[in-house]
């Protein structure tokens, strides 16, 4: 049999760091309000009305775009693997806010790290990584040896600047994982994958305008189906929460963060969280939140990370992984 392990891993952040109190200059807020409702003090922009220059959509331009920041992260994975971009048979990239409509952001990314083998984007919102997660293991059972998988996001492209109830929300960076072939079961011990086409109004960016968000409703649903889906993910690797050492949920809001963790029987020590410096990154924050834990020690060989997002559409998906190789 083969399995799929996660043996590499990397993160980009633009540059500028846009504050709470850069938020107040253009709405009536405050940095107190925005850490009460959101736990975000910090979030990282590579567009919008704190870039004075607005970048062209080219990935040799850095972290200026989906694609670049892409680059950045997926050569940091590459690197920690020890692997080069001719030993990867699919970049992967998950994300909502591609650099251009024709092509995918994943052809641009490809070209800037010289990958070997395919390339696509996959678009689940923020539930996207762990779509993506799923799908590179199957891709890798089914016979590839490697996969790059990579969110990234410049959601301040799609953010609506005049929208007081949420723009102070988003921000924009990248992680990526190299996912390789190994003998055995491999890494994904459970997963849930779902979507209700019918809750498409209380999320969405229609082409050339910003985000439309029905906060209190998209609050309400995202609590349960990240417990709902964590919980069908959990039955089918065949654990319990008391085996989870690390929950790793989509970094929307902490509010829905911490309920979702409440409702698990999860204490707040065992919540990978990055929300208060990234905002929402939409696809890139599982993969950021995990990153910054693996680099910070909080991960060990054969421990069991609970990923666990939803996003617009309104999409979910939950899987069980154990860390290692």
């Amino acid at each position: 049999m083969t399995g799929a392990a996660i043996t590499g891993w990397g993160m980009a952040l633009p540059e500028q760091v846009v504050t709470n109190d850069d938020i107040a200059t253009l709405f009536e807020t405050s940095d107190e309000w925005i850490v009460e409702r959101s736990g975000i003090r910090t979030r990282r922009a590579a567009t919008g009305p704190f870039v004075v220059d607005q970048p062209p959509h080219h990935p040799e331009d850095g972290l200026g775009t989906t694609a670049g920041l892409a680059a950045q992260a997926g050569r940091q994975a590459l690197d920690r693997a020890g692997v080069v971009a001719a030993d990867i048979g699919l970049l992967l990239l998950c994300t909502t806010t591609p650099d251009q409509l024709i092509p995918a952001s994943s052809a641009a990314a490809s070209a800037a790290l010289g990958i070997g083998g395919g390339a696509m984007d996959l678009n689940a919102a923020c539930a996207g990584f762990t779509y993506g997660l799923v799908t590179a293991a199957g891709l890798v059972a089914g016979g590839m040896d490697r996969v790059l998988l990579i969110g990234a996001e410049t959601l301040t492209r799609a953010t609506n600047w005049t929208d007081r109830t949420n723009a102070f929300l988003f921000g924009d960076g990248a992680g990526a994982v190299v996912i390789e072939a190994v003998p055995g079961d491999g890494a994904l011990l459970g997963w849930d994958l779902g979507v209700d086409g019918t809750l498409v109004s209380l999320l969405y960016a229609d082409h050339g305008s910003g985000m439309v968000m029905r906060g209190q409703e998209v609050f309400r649903k995202a609590v349960r189906v990240t417990v709902d889906s964590a919980h069908l993910s959990m039955e089918r690797a065949k654990v319990t929460i008391d085996d989870i050492a690390l929950f790793v949920p989509h970094q929307a809001n902490k509010r829905i963060m911490e309920a979702a963790a409440s409702r698990l029987g999860l204490p707040p020590d065992r919540i990978a969280s990055v929300i208060d410096r990234t905002g929402n990154t939409s696809s890139a924050s599982i993969p950021l939140a995990l990153v910054d834990a693996a680099e910070n020690g909080r991960l060990q060989d054969g421990d069991l990370v609970l990923l666990s997002g939803f996003g617009a559409g309104m999409t979910w998906a939950s899987a069980v992984w154990r860390w290692g190789w």
